[in-house]
């Protein structure tokens, strides 16, 4: 993934090729801990604030992009096919969209879950999903690429990204954690390695995110390196701020727009 953009800093994918970015921390005009570019209608932050931030996305997206829409996520696995705009009260409680809709931007707000962005562009669908270990578990990213073939999408021409998240060295986590995909799939045991602690793994979500997405035959699948938790200049973290005992944390954005 590359890590220049024109107009705001974020990486982008080769693969995807449509207008996107997975936007960094930077750029925008929040303060304090919300500093700068925080795009989450539910953080604490001065709402203003968060809509200048979102328009300059929208900027930095392209001239003719229209909307940026964002879901209500909750850590599910439903999917919201776009055919309409919605306003920030009505947005949907899911945690992935796609569309058909030219110059219609989807966005994915995260703090160390996996971004994860998808475009065909030959049949011109694209997607957005927030995959967290229980989304990526419970069928989130299967559910994207379902959709995007109801609505005309061929797997095998869908390229996707995965975006900055937190990774396996950051990732601990407890016995009761690990036994949960293990209950689903004995073989989820790749993904754990032992903590420093007894009683204590890591998990590698990005790997996980990655094979659930290799196993859907779709036409590439791309990862970033990068470790939202141990890279705190440019990126947001859920659980650095958690560590920190901050109030609230900020959310980056990653969004995709058929051109």
């Amino acid at each position: 993934m590359s890590d220049i953009d024109e107009t705001l800093p974020a990486l982008t994918a080769p693969s995807l090729k449509t207008s996107h970015g997975f936007f960094t921390r930077n750029g925008g005009i929040s303060k304090g801990i919300y500093d700068s570019l925080n795009c989450a209608w539910g953080s604490k932050d001065d709402l203003k604030d968060v809509l200048t931030n979102r328009a300059l996305v929208v900027q930095a997206l392209g001239p003719d992009v229209s909307d940026l829409l964002s879901a209500s996520q909750v850590h599910s696995n439903r999917v919201q096919i776009v055919d309409k705009i919605w306003s920030r009260e009505r947005a949907p409680e899911v945690d992935a969209l796609v569309t058909k809709m030219d110059h219609v931007a989807l966005g994915i707000l995260t703090a160390d879950c996996a971004p994860v962005l998808f475009c065909d562009p030959v049949n011109r669908v694209i997607g957005a999903a927030h995959a967290g270990w229980k989304g990526a578990l419970g069928g989130v990213l299967e559910n994207t690429v379902k959709a995007m073939v109801d609505l005309g999408a061929d797997a095998s021409k869908i390229a996707a990204a995965i975006g900055p998240c937190i990774h396996q060295a950051s990732y601990e986590v407890d016995a009761g954690f690990r036994q949960t995909f293990l209950n689903f799939d004995p073989a989820f045991a790749t993904y754990f390695t032992d903590g420093a602690q007894e009683g204590k793994y890591q998990f590698d979500l990005p790997a996980f995110v990655k094979a659930r997405l290799d196993g859907l035959g779709l036409g590439s699948v791309d990862a970033s390196p990068v470790d939202t938790y141990q890279d705190e200049d440019r990126f947001f973290s859920y659980r650095r701020t958690t560590h920190k005992n901050e109030p609230d944390y900020g959310r980056q954005i990653s969004a995709i727009v058929l051109d």
